[in-house]
């Protein structure tokens, strides 16, 4: 885990260097991992396979995504570049279950606020990576925790401080749990933080942090468990009432200014969101289609 002293202080504010143990567990074993993947055939929504990106700034999406499943993955990642993500493992692997639960465990007794808001997402991710491989650009919509399990990744990451408002109202006004596509050329390079880790070493990741990644020289393995909390979902959906605003020409204070109106957009997007939707499916059925 992080000092708990610069954890206490940059939580959910900068990156934060780790140490870990979870690499010496017999789950991350190659042949664990060969048993993981085959749990996850017939589960096409459960997992990722893309390839490498050319260079760090390029689309996230525009990067060839492969067909293959995640056996097929795992016995070619010697040969050709490719990134497989697998998704909530704890829902295919009781053993996982207990891995993310008592490591968030340790994130609140550092953190003790978080015991007393909701949690409404908490989920982990087994990324398995071949070498010489880039992830590009991009940020995400929780707060994470990453470790390296197995071989060497160099990340590449920037505080939430490096986007603009602009920028985070566009994202939050898709409502849609995704990754965030902003552009790296017009970052400030000098907020760059760079971490390069090997096996007991990670870091945490502040919610909306950008970051790119690139691995070492062999295959990579890391871990990684997120969580989103209602607090950080509403600001969520301040922003994207902000958004709103701006089309009409309202120039928004952002979040964290007024605490009692950004509860109010929240709670007014929370309303509008639902009835938009229902009106939607209303029409639909409608139009006969």
């Amino acid at each position: 885990m992080p000092d708990p002293i610069r954890f206490k202080a940059d939580f959910d504010r900068l990156p934060v260097a780790l140490q870990h143990n979870l690499h010496e567990l017999d789950m991350f074993s190659a042949d664990s991992l060969e048993a993981l993947s085959r749990r996850y055939l017939g589960h096409p929504d459960d997992y990722f396979v893309a390839g490498s990106a050319p260079a760090p700034g390029a689309d996230f999406y525009s990067v060839p995504h492969s067909m293959a499943d995640p056996v097929e993955t795992l016995a070619t990642l010697g040969s050709r570049p490719a990134r497989l993500l697998f998704k909530r493992p704890e829902d295919h692997d009781s053993r996982f279950r207990s891995l993310l639960d008592t490591l968030f465990g340790q994130v609140v007794a550092l953190q003790p606020q978080l015991a007393r808001e909701r949690i409404v997402r908490l989920e982990s991710a087994v990324f398995i990576t071949s070498a010489a491989t880039t992830t590009p650009f991009h940020f995400d919509p929780e707060i994470n925790f990453f470790a390296q399990i197995e071989g060497e990744k160099t990340y590449h990451v920037y505080g939430p401080q490096v986007l603009t408002e602009r920028e985070l109202e566009d994202f939050y006004a898709r409502n849609i749990i995704n990754i965030g596509q902003v552009d790296l050329a017009s970052r400030d390079a000098a907020a760059e933080v760079v971490f390069r880790l090997r096996p007991g070493l990670g870091l945490h990741q502040p919610q909306n942090s950008p970051h790119w990644v690139e691995t070492g020289a062999g295959r990579s393995v890391s871990y990684a468990f997120v969580f989103e909390t209602e607090g950080s979902r509403a600001i969520g959906r301040a922003r994207a009432f902000n958004q709103r605003l701006r089309r009409v020409g309202v120039s928004p204070l952002p979040p964290g200014l007024a605490p009692g109106r950004d509860a109010l957009k929240s709670e007014s997007l929370k309303l509008i969101r639902p009835v938009r939707r229902a009106l939607g499916r209303a029409m639909h059925r409608g139009s006969g289609r």
